[in-house]
C-alpha cells in the first residue's frame, strides 16, 4: 500500500486519497463554497484497512491544504468532526458554527 496522499481537484470539488494496486484505500472529499469554506462531506477507508489511521492522515492533509489556501473548514462528515473535536490545533481553520 502506498503511503502517498494524492489530491485531485476540479472546479470547486476535490478529493484527498491514498491507493494501492486494488484501487483507493482511503478518501476524503470536499467542496469549496463561495464564502471560503471548505466543506468536508465524506471520508471512507476500505473496510479491511480501517483503524490504521489512514482517514486521520487525510483530515490532517486537508487542514494543511486549508491553511495554505487561507480557507476555513466545516467538518460536516462525522469522522472529520470528531477529528476536529479531538485536535485543538485544528481550531484555527475550523469555520464558526
Amino acid at each position: 500500500m502506498s503511503e502517498e496522499i494524492k489530491h485531485k481537484e476540479s472546479d470547486r470539488r476535490g478529493m484527498f486519497y491514498m491507493e494501492d494496486d486494488k484501487g483507493i484505500t482511503s478518501e476524503l472529499t470536499y467542496s469549496i463554497l463561495d464564502n471560503g469554506i471548505m466543506l468536508i462531506d465524506h471520508t471512507e477507508t476500505r473496510q479491511e484497512l480501517e483503524g490504521k489511521g489512514l482517514a486521520t492522515r487525510l483530515v490532517k492533509k486537508s487542514v494543511e491544504f486549508a491553511r495554505e489556501k487561507n480557507l476555513k473548514i466545516d467538518p460536516l462528515c462525522p469522522f472529520a468532526e470528531v477529528q476536529f473535536d479531538q485536535n485543538k490545533d485544528y481550531a484555527d481553520v475550523r469555520a464558526d458554527s
